[in-house]
Order: C-alpha cells, then structure tokens, then sequence
C-alpha cells in the first residue's frame, strides 16, 4: 500500500502546481459565407499591442489581412506559447485549442485570422489581459471585423484570395484610401448594384464576425 500511495501523492502535487497558468479557448465564425484564415493565437506581456485603431497597420498585420498569414505575427514572439490552425475556419464553425505557460509575465492573449472574401479585413482579440481569471472563470467576447487600411476595398476579381475570387493576397503596396486600422463598413457587393465586385449579399457582414470564449483551466 505504501508503494501504491507515492506515484498518488506525486500526481496530486504535479496537479496543484500553481506555476501553471492554461486557458482554454474557443473561436466560432459567424458569418454567412466568409471563410476565416487559419486562426492563430498567442499569449504575451502586457506592453506588446499586434494593432491599435486608428494607427498605420504593421506589415504582419498586413500580411494576415491581405493574404491570411499568421507566421510573421507569431513569429514576432518566438518562444511564446502559440497555436495555429492548419485550415481556415468556415462559417458555423468552431475551433477549440489550448495554451499553456510558466511564465507570469505572459498574461495578455491576441488572436485573429482575415475575412478571406475580403481585401483586408480581419478580426480578433488584441491584447486582452487574462491574469485576473481564476481558475473555471469564463469569459466570452465578440469580435467585429476591422480594416487593415492597407488595400483599396477594390472587390475586384484578382484582389480577394478566397474561394469567391482566388485572386491576390499579400502585396507589399498600400493603396488604401485610409492609410490606418478601422472598423471595417463591410461589402458592397454586385447584388447591391456594385457591378465591378465579385462578391455577392451572401459575402456580407453585420455585426460580430467572431466569438471568442476564454475559460481559465
């Protein structure tokens, strides 16, 4: 009994160990037909922003709104507790992950992914601080969809990337007529009569685009 009763003690003590902090989270797309690029998320410190509203987009923000690419922004925290999905997520869905750190100081968590049917809209949490969330504490957040500022909403065949076009993501030109991150008006489309748009009123988006559910573990 007693040689049965230490692996027991070990394992309650690797469970309370409060060094950890792991949150589980869960992202849904609520559109009607705007695929979301693979999602990725990271936790970090407080002093780092991924994107600031009315402030010029940063060229790994650009990256993701234009053409979906997450690698250069998770690359900008090398080390940090990252995920990144292997495939977009489609409207209805959700996806569920988890991450997990040791280290106090990483207490705030971004993520977001582009509106592929777009030219550069995206969407997502920024910087939200997690350290006041006890263990069980659930929080759920709603995410908007915003402008890169970095792409003319042009809705031209050959500019959006997604399955409506296929045509081009990333372009290092900016030819946006506002030159900063915004709330995004959304798309004209050619069933309201914008005859030089690919996209159709089933491309359009109203209100929240992203819910996102945080749970402490």
């Amino acid at each position: 009994m007693k040689y049965l009763a230490i692996p027991a003690m070990l394992l309650s003590l690797s469970a309370c160990d409060q060094g950890i902090k792991e949150y589980s989270i869960s992202i849904t797309n609520m559109t009607n037909a705007q695929p979301l690029s693979p999602p990725a998320a990271l936790l970090h410190s407080s002093s780092y922003s991924a994107w600031a509203i009315g402030e010029s987009a940063s060229v790994e923000i650009e990256r993701l709104a234009e053409g979906g690419d997450s690698s250069s922004l998770l690359a900008m925290k090398h080390g940090h507790p990252v995920f990144s999905s292997d495939a977009p997520l489609l409207p209805g869905e959700s996806i569920s992950f988890s991450l997990m750190t040791r280290n106090k100081s990483l207490t705030h968590l971004t993520l977001a992914g582009m509106l592929v049917n777009t030219n550069d809209a995206f969407a997502g949490v920024n910087a939200m601080e997690l350290v006041s969330m006890t263990a069980g504490h659930t929080r759920v957040v709603y995410s908007y969809a915003l402008d890169a500022g970095t792409e003319f909403n042009s809705e031209h065949a050959g500019t959006i990337p997604g399955p409506a076009d296929g045509g081009e993501g990333f372009n290092a030109v900016r030819d946006d007529v506002i030159s900063v991150v915004t709330s995004h008006g959304g798309v004209v489309s050619h069933d309201d009569g914008y005859t030089g748009s690919v996209l159709t009123e089933a491309h359009r988006f109203i209100g929240p685009v992203l819910r996102v559910e945080i749970t402490a573990m």
